[in-house]
């Protein structure tokens, strides 16, 4: 199959792809479905992967500066990580998830700019070290804001991907404590299909504090 839709969704968005990535996003899109036969790692069909994966994934990809470091929070196997990482080589892409067998697609199909790292969300190594941190289907909206934050600078922000219908949740959500202030909010639709997702921009204008994120067991018995 082609990728005729990313191409031209890419030249439209001033990211013209040239010939040897869309041969890696062929290779990855091949090698986790591949993987997908024995690992159940995505219910998305082989022929949806070029718009439910890879362009859902590059929605985002104006939200990015230009050289910026971008951490992936539950990017299971490489959603939105591996796409962003592939046609943004300026970017510092870190793919991360706490299951080993889900970013095994990632090891398979290697990019330079492209780390992978086996860890917990809510587990902060690296306080205010990403300019942008994402996520797709990680968590409930307050969960994920709140193993966010700590990972993002001070300036930099905290782009989730989520649907139309938290709109209002979006806007009424207290953040202030996470360190966080809702900027704007993005609605972007999938090309030849009906689907449109929201990408709030919460920019980090203060240090999360310490306290924040807290332990798993806390979230879940009381979700931010």
């Amino acid at each position: 199959m082609d990728l005729k839709l990313l191409t031209a969704f890419c030249l439209e968005k001033g990211m013209a792809l040239s010939a040897a990535q869309l041969s890696e996003f062929s290779r990855f899109r091949e090698e986790l479905y591949r993987l997908n036969e024995v690992m159940n790692l995505t219910r998305v069909s082989l022929a949806e992967c070029e718009v439910r994966h890879f362009i859902e994934s590059l929605l985002i990809a104006d939200l990015i500066p230009v050289g910026a470091m971008v951490l992936d929070i539950g990017t299971g196997a490489g959603i939105p990580a591996w796409p962003l990482a592939c046609a943004r080589p300026d970017l510092k892409v870190t793919a991360m998830d706490s299951t080993a067998k889900a970013l095994r697609p990632l090891s398979a199909v290697p990019l330079p700019n492209l780390r992978v790292k086996l860890h917990r969300g809510e587990e902060v190594t690296n306080r205010e070290s990403f300019d942008v941190v994402t996520g797709r289907a990680v968590a409930p909206l307050g969960t994920q804001l709140e193993i966010s934050a700590a990972w993002a600078k001070v300036g930099g922000a905290v782009i989730p991907f989520r649907t139309p219908s938290e709109i209002g949740f979006i806007k009424s959500i207290a953040v202030e404590e996470l360190g966080l202030s809702l900027g704007s909010v993005e609605t972007r639709s999938l090309p030849d299909t009906d689907v449109v997702r929201l990408f709030p921009v919460f920019r980090k204008v203060g240090k999360t504090p310490k306290n924040f994120p807290r332990t798993w067991a806390q979230i879940k018995k009381s979700p931010y």
